[in-house]
């Protein structure tokens, strides 16, 4: 077994007394993508917003259970240093309008009041950008508004812009669901090529796609984790019944 990073056990997640996510147990390896799938309102956004303690901005959330990331339980850490470990990038494209790219890569810094010299900075925007295939396209330009780009470089910003942080983990709540099919490939390819140096988890409706992405398949159904295993053998070889009628479009 690769070393595993991130460990899920007995989650539970909701709004006040009703549990979306029910009894979530799982491990992910450092590396690796992960594909969480499931019909809609089935707790796959609920049970990433846990992973960077998103969930709990919305008043009525309620949790219980344990997430560890390095050996420490993320509920027994500050939020903000959780979210620097963990990134995160939502299903819309959001660059802030008021910044330039170059403040759009560096805002986790800025937010956070993290002091950087110049070169620093210039390292960083450079580096992210890169990283997010970017830079060649932007770096004439990082002074201009981000929200002047495309949706795909838009959603490749919002990437760069979780990855200046260097997170260990990055979370993309379908992150290609706003974006025409050209963008859609670049942004597979992209996190084919992030796994390298960031463990993925990607919340998707698409099938195909977490096929060709992931390493490991989460099928979730009503909140409850049906099925968890390598990608391949879990779309070959579907071990649930339900598993293999959202597979073959019966639902979802």
């Amino acid at each position: 077994m690769e070393n595993t990073i991130l460990t899920i056990e007995n989650l539970y997640a909701g709004y006040g007394d009703v549990w979306v996510v029910k009894d979530v147990s799982l491990t992910v390896s450092e590396q690796t993508v992960l594909a969480i799938m499931g019909p809609s309102g089935c707790g796959k956004t609920t049970l990433i917003r846990c992973i960077n303690r998103m969930h709990e901005v919305n008043r009525t959330a309620s949790h219980k259970g344990k997430i560890i990331i390095d050996g420490e339980n993320i509920f027994d850490i500050n939020p903000i240093l959780v979210r620097r470990k963990i990134g995160m990038v939502f299903q819309r494209p959001n660059p802030f309008p008021t910044m330039n790219i170059y403040n759009n890569v560096l805002a986790g810094y800025i937010l956070n009041g993290i002091k950087l010299r110049k070169d620093e900075k210039d390292e960083i925007v450079e580096k992210s950008l890169k990283q997010a295939y970017l830079w060649d396209e932007v770096k004439d330009s990082l002074y201009k508004k981000g929200t002047f780009l495309s949706g795909g470089q838009q959603q490749r910003l919002c990437i760069a812009r979780a990855l200046a942080m260097r997170p260990e983990i990055l979370l993309l709540d379908e992150p290609t669901s706003a974006l025409d099919p050209k963008a859609s490939s670049m942004i597979e390819e992209l996190i084919i090529e992030l796994k390298k140096d960031v463990t993925i988890v990607i919340v998707t409706h698409n099938t195909s796609q977490a096929a060709r992405v992931s390493d490991m398949t989460a099928f979730m159904y009503l909140g409850e984790l049906i099925e968890y295993g390598p990608t391949e053998k879990l779309f070959t070889v579907p071990k649930d019944a339900r598993t293999e009628e959202y597979l073959t479009g019966k639902f979802g």
